[in-house]
């Protein structure tokens, strides 16, 4: 059922694309995206399409959460008379793997607040961070597994 209403959602959008809303183009946005549903059909079964679903908005809620968190800290660190800072750049080792979870980690971390990704190693095993307090790596290793790449590799895998 679910797989009827998103052929028939992609449809609607194929219209609105195209830029033709006749019945024949309806008719063959709906065929060609009942087409493409069945080519990932192996991929996608109605309740893993509405569990990554939630899995992604998942991500996104921890990122809003760690993008307040660290833009606080960041603010408060900065407004510290004595602003005892260590910046530095670290290695952190990647357990995700593809160019797309690389690069949304990557991504992910450069968006918030005193993290910044700055390269990634020629065999895609680490990824180097520059981080503006690297007074406690090891931790900051952590909540970055922990939170940002678990999330990832829940989402899309």
């Amino acid at each position: 059922m679910i797989i009827y209403v998103l052929s028939l959602m992609l449809a609607i959008i194929w219209a609105a694309i195209t830029g033709s809303a006749t019945i024949h183009n309806l008719v063959f946005g709906f065929v060609l995206s009942a087409a493409a549903l069945w080519i990932v059909r192996d991929e996608m079964s109605a309740a893993g399409y509405l569990l990554r679903i939630g899995r992604i908005l998942s991500l996104l809620l921890l990122f809003f959460k760690e993008l307040a968190l660290s833009a606080w800290k960041v603010a408060v660190l900065v407004t510290r008379r004595d602003m005892d800072l260590k910046p530095g750049i670290f290695a952190f080792p990647l357990t995700v793997d593809r160019d797309f979870e690389i690069t949304l980690l990557a991504n992910l971390i450069t968006l918030t607040p005193g993290t910044m990704s700055v390269d990634v190693s020629q065999d895609r095993k680490f990824l180097y961070v520059h981080a503006i307090d690297c007074s406690d790596v090891e931790a900051t290793k952590r909540e970055i597994a922990e939170g940002f790449e678990r999330k990832i590799m829940e989402a899309f895998r």
